[in-house]
Order: C-alpha cells, then sequence, then structure tokens
C-alpha cells in the first residue's frame, strides 16, 4: 500500500538547551513497571525538529531527554568523548572513529528526509541542472538571470559547524560534479568557494530568510515562509521538487546493508538529496540507564513516532529498517 505524505508544517522551534549536561538517571515506576528517567544527547540539527516533538510527547510517560541541536560533528565528538547518553549525526560513524570508542557503538536509523536547496527570492521558480547547482555553490553562477529569473545577486549561505547535512550535501555535489569532487570534495566541514556560514539548519534558514537572494541547503523540514526548495535533476535528468513523496522514492534505492549504515549520492529516481539520519547508542556500558535508553529508542521507532515523520517534513521509516534498526537497538548493554 502506498504511504502518501504531507508538506512539511511548521515545527516547533527547538529549545535553548541548558548549559550543563544533565545527570542521566532512571528508575523504574513500581505501580505502571514503566521506565522512568533522564538523558542528556546532542548531534545532528537536521532531525531536530522531529526529535523535539518526539521527547515531548514522551515526556509525560516519565522519561525526560535533554536533546542539544550541535551539529553532527559536536554530536560525534561528545559521544566519543562520553559526555553524553547518545549521539546524533546524520553521517554513520566509519571504523576508525568507532575504534576510539571503548564502549563500542551501536547506529540506529530513526528517520529520513531531504535536503533541499532552499532559496529567497519571490518571484523565482528553480529548477536547477547539475552543471547549475555546482555551478552555484563554486561561486561561478553569481545571478539569478543565469538561472532563468529577473536578475538579482546570489548569496550562498552555508553550514559554518561541523555537519552531517554538509557532508551529505558535499557528497551529492561530488558526485555529480567532476569539478567540485577535485576542488571541494565531500566532507562534514569544507573549504568554501563562496558564501557566509551560519550554524545548524535553523541559523541556516534564519539567515536565508533575512537575505533578499539567499540561497543554501537545509532539511526539508525548515522550508517555510518565505523560503521555496529548487527543482533539482536527478541520475535520469529530471527536475524534481523535494516533497515526503519525492524523497521516498529516492530513499528507497538506499541499500543499508547489514550494518545500516548505506547511502546513495546520486539517485536515479525521486529527489536526488536524501539521507538516514543516526542514533549513537552505547554498545556496553549504559548501566542503570540500559533499560530507558531502550524504551526511548523503542518509542522513537514506533508506528506512532513514526506516523508523525510526514506532517513534521521527514519520512517514515520503512517497516523493513524499523524491523532492523529495533533489533540494533536491543543489543545495547549495561
Amino acid at each position: 500500500m502506498r504511504r502518501r505524505f504531507l508538506n512539511p508544517s511548521s515545527t516547533a522551534l527547538i529549545s535553548v538547551a541548558a548549559a550543563f549536561s544533565l545527570a542521566a538517571c532512571s528508575s523504574s515506576d513500581q505501580e505502571t513497571g514503566k521506565q522512568q528517567g533522564r538523558l542528556s544527547a546532542a548531534g545532528a540539527s537536521f532531525p531536530a525538529a522531529i526529535y523535539q516533538r518526539w521527547f515531548q510527547d514522551l515526556a509525560p510517560q516519565g522519561i525526560q531527554v535533554n536533546y542539544q541541536s550541535v551539529g553532527s560533528g559536536a554530536g560525534v565528538r561528545q559521544f566519543t568523548a562520553g559526555t553524553i547518553d547518545f549521539g546524533a549525526s546524520d553521517k554513520p560513524m566509519q571504523a576508525e572513529a568507532i575504534a576510539k570508542v571503548s564502549r563500542g557503538v551501536v547506529q540506529i536509523p530513526m528517520t529520513a528526509g531531504a535536503i533541499a536547496v532552499a532559496y529567497h527570492n519571490p518571484g523565482c521558480e528553480l529548477k536547477l541542472t547539475r552543471e547549475q547547482l555546482a555551478g552555484i555553490f563554486l561561486g561561478k553562477i553569481r545571478d539569478y538571470k543565469e538561472l532563468g529569473c529577473q536578475s538579482k545577486a546570489i548569496k550562498v549561505v552555508h553550514r559554518s559547524d561541523g555537519s552531517g547535512t554538509t557532508y551529505n550535501f558535499t557528497k551529492h555535489l561530488s558526485a555529480i560534479s567532476p569539478e567540485w569532487s577535485n576542488a571541494v570534495g565531500a566532507s562534514k566541514s569544507v573549504q568554501w568557494p563562496t558564501g557566509v556560514g551560519a550554524k545548524g539548519n535553523e541559523g541556516v534558514a534564519a539567515q536565508l530568510t533575512q537575505i533578499d537572494g539567499g540561497i543554501g541547503y537545509v532539511e526539508l523540514a525548515y522550508v517555510k515562509g518565505d523560503l521555496q526548495a529548487a527543482a533539482i535533476q536527478n541520475g535520469s535528468g529530471e527536475k524534481v521538487v523535494p516533497t515526503n513523496a519525492t524523497a521516498n522514492r529516492a530513499l528507497g534505492s538506499i541499500d543499508l546493508g547489514p550494518n545500516l549504515i548505506g547511502s546513495n549520492a546520486n539517485p536515479e529516481n525521486g529527489y536526488p538529496i536524501v539521507t538516514f539520519t543516526w542514533v549513537l547508542a552505547y554498545a556496553n556500558g549504559n548501566g542503570a540507564n540500559t533499560d530507558v535508553l531502550k524504551s526511548t529508542f523503542d518509542y522513537m521507532l514506533s508506528e506512532e513516532s513514526q506516523a508523525k515523520a510526514p506532517e513534521l517534513g521527514y519520512i517514515s521509516l520503512p517497516p523493513e529498517v524499523i524491523v532492523q534498526a529495533k533489533a540494533a537497538a536491543n543489543t545495547i548493554k549495561e
């Protein structure tokens, strides 16, 4: 049965996290049997809107999660240092990074979404070829008239922090543009040929809203108000606007593999810049938090929680991925 997806709606702003990490603790309600506890987490801004919603909905059940939207890079660093109970990243950790975590790593896909090329230029409908997309971020295309719109200066906004969104966006640019691949490459942090930086998906969206002619990249949930999303050419040559439906078609081409960390930087069908995003859990050493962590992840992967994804601008995980993700979450130990 084909799932129907809604366009992203407004989401609550991420609340400012406390300057200190909450001490994690857990217990079990003797009367209800429900897990109760407090967890600290940090990482990707890409899924922050849906994570915040999930954790708000989870709180009445007795589990409080303090999630800091600090970017994938900072989240991985805090996770590696052991200062949080779990992390989050749009780029899965690789073997070299995992080896630095003495407690072991379990990577769990939690949601997915599209990275939109968002711009602020009312009356302009962008349908970008691969060459045009790369040219904009290489600083070679500097006026909207070169893209078929009225003349207006193009002002690029990119991430200033280490970012899984940046990694996936630059990975796509590297896949479609040899010039980009050779000059810039793909990473969570790159030397941008042009533009100004902003922190987090939230920061980039805020900057774009304030800059007439601004263009940048954000998770689809952050494209709202005066911002529009450009149609982007996919691997079969079709120019596709990002929606939950078109992103889902591209997502279907990704084989996560046995470690649940697969990707596809250049899908043939659907909107071509899509990614899963992962929770980073410790394989061992979770102590008294083990059950509350499992309860939290089980809630995030529940049918109830996943059903909220489309209205927030994300993609519900396919059923087969949920089965694999739950199995991975259940492997974490005390």
